[in-house]
């Protein structure tokens, strides 16, 4: 849990809610800050498996994950190469298009280039491409008197995507199985207080959709875990645009880290198909492997 992202906060949380639902389902937990020293300790500690809370980057790219598999220890949720491929925005669209997925045209482009000109016709959405949690992400509307002037801490190579209107929604892949559909209703963007302090969102599920748009969101979110190879846990997100009927819904990205705090999305669909928090925490942990 914690480590060094800029989800370290978020990542604390889940850890806390992961550690607390697992001792009440009987398990010998250890809370663990992921820093510097994170190999040392975990061979200190030789735990049977590693339950891996950690968002961001480093905990949910491929490199803990590749640190786990070096050292023989079971982990949870997806391995290597689907953290690092769910991670980079840009490649696992690649990975969506060539599974027949709905995406939006994206490109990536120097920050100081993106801060110079438009570099896809607005409305269009700038973000890192290697982050998660809606960190750092800028919409530039039709009405923009010119191209977004992004903060220092952005990287030196972003994302530029075309604006998906509509509605926001989520499915959570549980193993082989997609759980059920959450729109997600804000009364602006989707940000990062919105995903994580207390009210910020409202969460409808299921989702009252027409049964169509239901079963592709079901049907695209299995899919996408697949084709990424992810395991475990993984979470996918939709825009669906409802003037454009089945047309309008877009896949933006899959998460293989997906938040486990009080406001999170997957614990509401585990309860709501009937899987306490307990029991979801539990089932990642029997389910965690490694390929060594």
């Amino acid at each position: 849990m914690g480590g060094p992202s800029a989800e370290r906060e978020v990542s604390l949380s889940s850890g806390r809610e992961c550690a607390a639902a697992l001792r009440g389902e009987g398990y010998d937990v250890v809370e663990l800050d992921a820093g510097p020293d994170l190999c040392a300790r975990l061979q200190e500690l030789q735990p049977v498996v590693v339950f891996n809370a950690l968002h961001g980057r480093w905990g949910e790219d491929g490199c803990v994950q590749g640190l786990l598999e070096w050292l023989g220890i079971p982990y949870t949720n997806s391995g290597v190469l689907a953290s690092a491929l769910a991670m980079d925005k840009q490649r696992s669209k690649e990975v969506y298009r060539t599974a027949g997925l709905p995406v939006v045209e994206s490109v990536i482009a120097g920050k100081s280039a993106v801060m110079k000109g438009h570099v896809l016709t607005p409305p269009y959405v700038v973000k890192p491409n290697n982050e998660g949690s809606s960190v750092g992400i800028y919409i530039v509307h039709e009405a923009a008197n010119g191209p977004p002037q992004l903060a220092a801490t952005m990287p030196d190579q972003v994302m530029v995507e075309t604006y998906a209107p509509g509605r926001e929604m989520t499915t959570t892949v549980v193993g082989d199985r997609a759980l059920t559909v959450t729109d997600i209703l804000t009364d602006g963007w989707y940000d990062y207080d919105a995903k994580y302090k207390p009210g910020g969102s409202r969460h409808v599920l299921p989702a009252d959709i027409p049964a169509e748009i239901f079963d592709l969101c079901m049907d695209f979110a299995l899919r996408a875990h697949e084709a990424l190879g992810c395991r475990g846990v993984s979470r996918t997100d939709f825009r669906w645009d409802e003037a454009r009927g089945r047309d309008g819904l877009i896949l933006l990205e899959t998460n293989t880290q997906p938040g486990l705090t009080p406001t999170s999305l997957v614990p509401e669909q585990a309860a709501h198909v009937g899987m306490s928090f307990g029991q979801l925490c539990a089932w990642m942990v029997e389910d965690a492997s490694c390929h060594r």
